[in-house]
């Protein structure tokens, strides 16, 4: 499998604040502690200031340094509260992060695992930089989502959005998928076997961010999609975990 890099959400999209609500409410002790926190494949850095806003000082780590060239550009010219916080954007070669053993307070690892050359060896690397009792909110991109959201190189077919793509059976996709993609079950057996304890499991709702028009898109999420999590596999894009280091 030739796994790609991934392509950050913009700024401004709601996949964005629906992260960070889910997070902030099955992460609120971590959240009001305060503390270090890192970002770990932080892109463009447009999820990191929400996050990075509640805590003493922070760090954000990502392999491609434009990504982190536009995320330094944006908090230069932006209004945002976590740009007044002690912080460094660096880049790292995405296999050891660079930070000693039980350093961080809490971290995040949004839509990266899927990415690395080995999501075990990345889950443990998150467990090594976590302090015991600190707190890791990670997600995988969710294999029940109709469309496979990291898009597929298929023969013939121009279009990597390819409906229930995401469905067929791990050799097949695996052949053509730019990224892995995760059953609930699998990302949790991953997660305990690093030594992590979990403390909440869900299914993100689809965000419908892709959507065009606008006006269609507000409406549909309105319908179907209000919701920040589902007990739906079918109508989650990604699964979220919040998770512990046990002290």
């Amino acid at each position: 499998m030739a796994i790609e890099l991934g392509k950050p959400a913009d700024y401004g999209q709601f996949i964005l604040e629906r992260r960070y609500q889910l997070a902030k409410a099955y992460a609120r002790d971590a959240f009001e502690h305060g503390g270090f926190y890192i970002d770990i494949g932080c892109g463009n850095g447009a999820q990191t200031v929400l996050f990075a806003r509640h805590f003493d000082r922070w760090m954000a780590i990502d392999v491609e340094e434009n990504r982190l060239e536009e995320f330094r550009r944006e908090l230069q010219r932006g209004s945002y509260e976590a740009a007044s916080k002690p912080h460094e954007i660096v880049q790292y070669d995405g296999e050891r992060i660079p930070l000693e053993s039980n350093t961080a307070d809490i971290l995040t690892c949004i839509e990266v695992i899927e990415h690395t050359r080995s999501d075990s060896n990345t889950i443990s690397e998150l467990f090594r930089v976590l302090k015991p009792g600190g707190t890791a909110i990670i997600t995988v991109p969710n294999k029940w989502w109709v469309f496979e959201t990291h898009g597929a190189n298929l023969p013939l077919l121009p279009w990597n959005r390819v409906p229930f793509f995401s469905w067929l059976p791990k050799s097949i996709h695996s052949k053509y998928a730019k990224a892995r993609i995760y059953r609930k079950s699998q990302i949790e057996s991953l997660i305990c076997a690093a030594g992590f304890d979990i403390k909440k499991s869900l299914y993100i709702t689809a965000p419908m961010d892709m959507l065009k028009p606008e006006s269609l898109q507000k409406a549909v999420r309105k319908a179907m999609f209000r919701n920040d999590e589902t007990r739906l596999p079918f109508l989650s894009t990604s699964v979220m975990l919040v998770v512990t280091k046990p002290r």
